[in-house]
């Protein structure tokens, strides 16, 4: 393993800017959201830590398949009583409620998702509740317009969704799914990550407090057992995941032959090109928020960065330089640029899928930082010396890792970046709107970013190909994915 070397102190430095935790109200156990209340699971329970401190959090319950049952019960009758047959017009009063909660105490979700996550609390706060709102207000919109969406003159909603959610984005992900699926007229039984079930939890009291039907929302945690109970009950009509692809092939494997729809959103491992002719400074901020946003745990993370080797020199030189400003530490630290790695098993991972680059000949790369003793750290890495055969330019690392490989034309530039098994994002930064284009019909990725990477709208449909996955969340596809005789 690389030894990181020792930073040395700036002639300027930032004085800590710590967050405070006093916002957040964290009990000592939780127990599961069914039918409008908080219940006892059957099941055993499991601890929650802070990934940057690993101090234990909560105890959380973990869902059977018994719990799993009277969660679908639930959801179902609240389907077939209230809520699918309620008027768009009301349902979106529900979804504006919701949203303008979610803003009122935008600081405790950021606080608590930093906490439970290991996110810098600058992009929490500045980022993803935010999203997390914008989605509820954009679907909450269109609750009442369906019949002028496209969809037919009466569409109808699917009935139970089963909703799988993973621990990068943990309250963005949850929004993505249940803000469309509600707007659509079905009620959720949805699975947080069991690394980061926190929010999802709060977000239950957001539910109670917003006076939703009981049973429209239900949360119930647990790991991938509970997440195999919601896929195989008999009675949910949609699944959506995202999450690992092995998971999804496992998923996909399991509803072949039901009459379940399914939205799978899986990994990728997006190039970032960049041509001689990009303004340089601006594609350099673009690489840095491409691979080390939220440590690098994006699924459409930049993590190969593509660049033409007539101008490769000049972005390392100036990409080094901006990495070695980039601050790691407490993620409640309102400077902090890198956060905690989310757990130990994520960080062992990433270990090995380094240590791996380097012996398999690439040149590996970090600035000077001081890591924390107590947590789970990882140091923003770049590698040289990359080619299409190395692992850590086609296995997903999930982490701070970034891999350069060089070409010398537009041609050789999409052969590389179309060389995946992965077909999720990918980045173009050129000067040349023509080339950009060009690029973004060849690229064989459900996103390409023009001069920037990264940026989500809830209106704007996201999804990949290959093996990232099928279906699209977002815009109006997100919305179709509920609703019956759409897709």
């Amino acid at each position: 393993m690389v030894k990181v070397p020792e930073r040395t102190t700036p002639f300027f430095d930032y004085a800590p800017a710590p967050e405070s935790r006093a916002i957040v109200d964290i009990k000592a156990s939780y127990g599961l959201f069914i039918d409008g209340e908080f219940v006892d699971g059957h099941g055993s329970s499991f601890k929650t830590i802070n990934p940057s401190s690993e101090e234990v959090l909560a105890e959380v319950a973990e869902a059977d398949e018994a719990d799993i049952d009277l969660a679908v019960r639930a959801a179902r009758r609240a389907h077939s009583r209230v809520w699918g047959r309620m008027p768009g017009s009301e349902r979106a009063k529900y979804l504006f409620r919701i949203a303008r909660i979610i803003q009122e105490r935008s600081r405790e979700l950021a606080v608590l998702e930093s906490i439970d996550n290991g996110k810098p609390i600058r992009e929490s706060r500045d980022v993803d509740i935010p999203v997390v709102a914008a989605h509820f207000f954009y679907y909450a919109g269109w609750a009442d317009k369906l019949s002028h969406a496209g969809f037919g003159t009466d569409p109808k909603s699917l009935g139970v969704a089963g909703q799988i959610i993973p621990w990068n984005f943990p309250l963005l992900m949850l929004a993505w799914k249940i803000a469309p699926a509600l707007a659509a007229g079905n009620t959720v039984v949805l699975k947080p990550a069991e690394t980061t079930p926190l929010t999802a939890l709060l977000f239950a009291e957001i539910c109670q407090q917003a006076d939703l039907p009981p049973g429209v929302v239900n949360i119930v945690t647990g790991a991938g057992a509970t997440g195999r109970a919601i896929v195989a009950h008999p009675d949910v009509d949609k699944i959506a995941f995202t999450g690992s692809t092995d998971v999804g092939k496992a998923i996909a494997r399991a509803v072949a032959g039901t009459k379940k729809k399914v939205t799978l959103e899986l990994g990728g491992k997006a190039a970032n090109i960049v041509f001689d002719d990009a303004p340089i400074d601006e594609a350099i901020e673009g690489i840095v928020n491409g691979i080390f946003f939220n440590q690098g745990h994006v699924c459409c993370a930049g993590s190969r960065l593509l660049v033409q080797e007539s101008v490769a020199e000049e972005v390392l030189d100036r990409l080094k330089r901006r990495m070695s400003t980039l601050r790691v530490g407490d993620p409640l630290d309102k400077n902090t640029d890198v956060g905690a790695i989310n757990s130990a098993e994520q960080l062992a991972k990433i270990r090995e899928l380094s240590d791996i680059g380097e012996s398999e000949g690439g040149e590996r790369w970090s600035p000077a930082c001081d890591l924390p003793e107590n947590g789970f750290w990882f140091p923003p890495t770049l590698f040289t010396g990359v080619t299409q055969a190395h692992r850590i330019a086609r296995e997903e690392i999930f982490g701070p890792v970034l891999s350069t490989i060089t070409f010398r034309t537009p041609a050789e530039a999409v052969e590389k970046a179309n060389n995946t098994p992965f077909g999720l994002s990918a980045g173009v930064w050129t000067d040349k709107g023509s080339r950009i284009l060009w690029m973004a019909n060849q690229l064989r990725a459900g996103v390409v970013w023009a001069n920037t990477f990264n940026k989500f709208d809830p209106t704007s449909p996201f999804g990949g190909y290959k093996e990232s996955g099928y279906g699209r969340e977002g815009g109006l596809p997100g919305l179709a994915a509920y609703l019956k005789g759409s897709s």
